[in-house]
């Protein structure tokens, strides 16, 4: 049996070693991640965590997994920003206002599949032309759904949070532990 971590972010690689998981392999899927006519965010994640699972080549015995997050504004998707333009355009629409960020996780072992999706509340505080400014410039908001992370410098635009923080940064943990297990991986070094 092996553990595949189905994603190229360091950010769920650093989450797992929190647990004291340590993937054997790392294998990033290349899926079309746009999302369908009119679907709404949380259906859209956990439809990506799915198709990311699937992608992903492996084993009959191997564990894979795999994980989407979202961040969502109402019922508009806000995914990973192409570019500069689109990052300053989602921090103003998220600008002193609250928005949700949906992480669904999915592990599959042979032909079985669990999913769990974590949805959070997130306020934004209402941003500066200066403190918009700064962070495009430090390049932080690239590869992250809606434009930054909280884990980094954009945390001091978060002033309030409910629910997961493990789950905003990308992968939450007690849900993903209760997934692992599920599918038979011995997390904290427990026997199967």
């Amino acid at each position: 049996m092996q553990f595949i971590l189905g994603s190229g972010s360091p950010r769920r690689l650093e989450l797992l070693a929190q647990m004291g998981v340590t993937p054997d392999a790392i294998r990033a899927p290349d899926i079309d991640e746009t999302p369908l006519k009119a679907e709404l965010p949380r259906p859209y994640c956990a439809r990506m965590a799915r198709e990311k699972a699937a992608a992903v080549a492996a084993g009959p015995d191997d564990i894979v997994l795999c994980a989407d997050t979202t961040v969502a504004l109402g019922r508009r998707i806000l995914g990973k920003p192409a570019d500069a333009a689109e990052a300053e355009r989602f921090l103003r629409l998220m600008s002193g206002r609250r928005h949700k960020v949906i992480t669904a996780v999915a592990v599959k072992r042979g032909d079985r599949q669990w999913l769990r999706d974590v949805q959070s509340t997130v306020r934004m505080k209402s941003l500066s032309e200066p403190e918009i400014a700064r962070y495009l410039a430090s390049g932080d908001w690239q590869g992250k759904a809606g434009g930054y992370g909280i884990q980094g410098a954009a945390g001091a635009f978060i002033p309030w949070i409910s629910g997961s923080f493990t789950g905003i940064v990308g992968l939450p943990l007690a849900e993903t532990a209760n997934l692992l297990i599920a599918a038979g991986y011995p997390i904290y070094g427990g026997a199967v």
